[in-house]
């Protein structure tokens, strides 16, 4: 089958085309004929080898942790799912990612499509979506009636956050570029602030939660607006203990653990039309293809998410 895959860091020229072996499952797993994945920021960093110190691994790589498709085998325990069903993951983080035909998963991180998204919106989901739900409800106990920051909303993680806090019944303020203003309040958005001409430190007060999103100054003044008590957490970097202490906060980072039955409740909040997946820029599975897609990401200035069709599909 056709992969696409690095043999050694670097830009994204090391993206290359090869030929390697269908997965075997074993008796837990189920095999996926993809349809599609996405692309995240964890690819192009582990492309460009600024993650080669956590996640130590020989070559090739294949990169991509998304994954959307059709069930074409399942292993003699799996109960839940048969040939032919519509499913999405987020698979373990191993070198053998999603950039490829066909990926074999364990049963326990996969979960159905909703019959309303399509593959594109599927594979969009898992990484970015199940890091926003660790985030605000494992991680920082995100209440009904609390008030939450969001950085970046308009980002991957950021768009299903807004839309995934809105349903827990939590108010929700976000930055992000003016031109975003509109699309974020279609989100459900209470309180967009621009970050290109306002300071979130000087208008917020009183914040239960921020999620950051981006790190360095923006995370260090993020403590500004939480109340006491309040919690931060960050897909970006460590915060620091010292601010957390000054501003009697919780403060935290976090790195996505993938988990199934999350992936399932995400899903139901999709098929009720709650949390959908935007998707901004789709390009075709090959090379050429998936380096658009990284520049696409490297670039921080696409809505929403980034996918491979790896067969082009509406339904």
């Amino acid at each position: 089958m056709k992969a696409v895959v690095i043999e050694q860091y670097g830009g994204k020229e090391q993206l290359k085309a090869k030929e390697v072996p269908v997965p075997e499952i074993n008796d837990d797993q189920v095999l996926i004929e993809m349809h599609s994945t996405s692309v995240n920021p964890i690819d192009w960093k582990v492309r460009e080898g600024y993650m080669k110190d956590v996640l130590d691994w020989n070559f090739p790589i294949i990169l991509g942790w998304d994954a959307a498709g059709v069930v074409s085998e399942v292993g003699s325990n799996v109960t839940e799912f048969k040939k032919g069903d519509r499913v999405f993951t987020r698979p373990e983080t191993t070198p053998d990612g999603t950039y490829k035909e066909y990926i074999a998963v364990e049963e326990h991180l996969v979960a159905r499509m909703p019959d309303r998204v399509s593959f594109e919106e599927a594979a969009a989901a898992p990484l970015a979506g199940l890091t926003a739900w660790q985030c605000l409800f494992e991680t920082a106990k995100l209440k009904e009636g609390e008030k939450v920051l969001i950085h970046a909303g308009s980002g991957g993680v950021g768009h299903y956050a807004i839309q995934i806090a809105k349903a827990a019944g939590a108010y929700v303020a976000t930055t992000a570029s003016g031109k975003n203003k509109e699309f974020l309040e279609t989100l459900g958005v209470d309180h967009f602030i621009n970050y290109q001409t306002e300071q979130f430190e000087n208008i917020l007060e009183d914040y239960d939660v921020v999620l950051d999103t981006i790190g360095g100054d923006v995370q260090e003044k993020s403590f500004e607006v939480l109340k006491k008590g309040g919690r931060l957490v960050s897909i970006t970097q460590q915060p620091s203990e010292e601010l957390a202490n000054k501003y009697n906060v919780e403060a935290t980072a976090i790195f996505l653990q993938p988990k199934g039955e999350q992936l399932r409740k995400l899903a139901d909040l999709m098929e009720q039309g709650k949390v959908k997946s935007i998707v901004s820029k789709a390009f075709p599975f090959s090379v050429e293809g998936i380096q658009k897609a990284h520049e696409a990401s490297e670039s921080h200035h696409v809505k929403g998410k980034v996918v491979i069709q790896i067969q082009p599909s509406a339904c």
